[in-house]
């Protein structure tokens, strides 16, 4: 063991530091959020001098990227897995964590060769179990149930793999941190040596994390700061898909998404998640109306959902599932005010069909149409899609990457598609080619109206 060093309290939530115990970490808010650390003591004696670097020179990562034999995972990586990365791999309990893990590993190992999973919460034979239902070949996973770093460091040098996984940060634990493993000094010092083990050996890193009840990952929110890339798993265990998003990523672009399905045989990826998410859409009901979405670089066609009905309670509630509450509610507010919708009295749920959620302001026009739809209830032509932001004013506001999102439309054969009017122009002045796709302006809510309902 190494000299202990002074006492600190340590946020759970974002790892700020404090001499004192406090009742609210002053950096993030949260209450009751620091625990007692015992630092400990660096020397700063015989510390080898740093290397220095040209900054000139190739960077050729993107030549050297590791294929996962997963078109879906490959595209949240940005195109692969990096040599020396350290991923991030997060989501509720029994979603597909690991079972991904295993599916793309056993992939790499036929590859590029050998690769190595440190399991601190299963078995071996629990592991082998696993690879037999998903029926994939084992021969090059080489599996430990080490716990401690310092030891999977040790074992790392002496097998040389292509890549390393470790499941999950928060069962590791270093010796040199008199702690008990899971607690927030041990899962960022475990972290931190895994990062250094990344970094110098060139070797590709990942590491699966628990999520809390509030869907946070378990343990200070600098874990995600260390990292290269964080992947969150999403969806309900009770529903056949899975939605695995990148938050963050230094190699590639935020805000992909994978879809996959959960089998038998494991998580089977989604070529066409468009068609899918439509496929059980209902004909002619109120309320309903399709989004053309972009999801990073991909455009997604999702079904959102609106009921708005009398309450009895008076005061209606506003209940919003895959999308903001926050602009549910005031999307509701501008109805009101820029259309004399009565909505007070009214309860009103939203809902992304199929467990997606969608943050961008383009659902913003998808959700007026599908609120002015139910409280009419007048169902909406099955063969338009809408597209746009609202302001407090009641404009329709443009978005980015329309033509995307005119492509997928026209390939799923949609017919009508409502776009800002500044877009329209901006449409027509380039001569974009629409195909069969008919294009309508609306510049603001009443032109919304008349466009869906004359």
């Amino acid at each position: 063991m190494g000299k202990q060093g002074k006492t600190v309290f340590l946020c759970s939530q974002c790892g700020h530091e404090s001499r004192k115990w406090l009742g609210r970490c002053p950096d993030c808010g949260t209450w009751d959020s620091l625990v007692e650390s015992r630092g400990q003591a660096a020397s700063t004696s015989n510390l080898p001098a740093a290397e220095v670097y040209p900054l000139a020179g190739q960077a050729d990562e993107e030549s050297q990227r590791l294929a996962t034999g997963i078109a879906e995972l490959d595209r949240v990586l940005g195109g692969g897995i990096v040599p020396g990365s350290l991923v991030l791999i997060g989501g509720d309990p029994g979603i597909g964590k690991s079972t991904l893990l295993l599916q793309f590993m056993a992939t790499v190992a036929s590859t590029f060769g050998q690769v190595l999973y440190v399991t601190g919460e299963e078995s071996v034979r629990q592991i082998r179990m696993r690879a037999q239902r998903l029926q994939v070949a084992a021969a090059d996973i080489a599996v430990s149930t080490e716990t401690c770093v310092e030891a999977i460091k040790a074992l790392a040098t002496q097998l040389q793999p292509v890549l390393l996984a470790v499941d999950s940060i928060q069962t590791m634990f270093s010796q040199e941190v008199a702690s008990a493993p899971g607690s927030i000094t041990q899962v960022r010092e475990s972290a931190a040596r895994l990062l250094v083990l990344a970094k110098n050996s060139n070797l590709p890193v990942f590491l699966v994390g628990h999520v809390t009840k509030d869907g946070s990952i378990a343990g200070p929110r600098v874990l995600e700061h260390m990292v290269d890339t964080v992947l969150y798993f999403e969806g309900d265990r009770g529903q056949m898909f899975r939605i695995l998003r990148t938050v963050k990523n230094r190699f590639g672009s935020t805000n992909e998404i994978g879809v996959f399905t959960m089998r038998e045989q494991g998580l089977v990826e989604v070529e066409n998640p468009s068609a899918l998410f439509l496929a059980e859409r209902p004909a002619n009901a109120p309320g309903s109306v399709v989004l053309p979405s972009m999801e990073g670089t991909r455009p997604i066609m999702v079904e959102v959902q609106a009921l708005v009905s009398r309450s009895s309670g008076g005061t209606g509630r506003r209940t919003a599932i895959g999308a903001d509450p926050q602009r549910l509610a005031l999307l509701t507010a501008v109805l009101e005010k820029k259309q004399g919708l009565n909505l007070v009295d009214h309860d009103i749920f939203l809902n992304i069909a199929g467990g997606i959620r969608i943050d961008e302001p383009a659902l913003d026009l998808g959700v007026a149409a599908a609120l002015l739809s139910s409280y009419l209830e007048r169902p909406i032509d099955a063969h338009t899609v809408v597209c746009g932001e609202i302001g407090l004013a009641g404009e329709v506001r443009a978005v980015g990457q329309m033509e995307q999102r005119l492509r997928e439309s026209r390939r799923l054969g949609f017919t009508r598609f409502l776009v800002p009017a500044s877009t329209w122009r901006q449409l027509q002045d380039k001569k974009t080619d629409t195909g069969e796709l008919g294009l309508h302006p609306v510049a603001n809510l009443a032109d919304l109206a008349e466009a869906l309902f004359g």
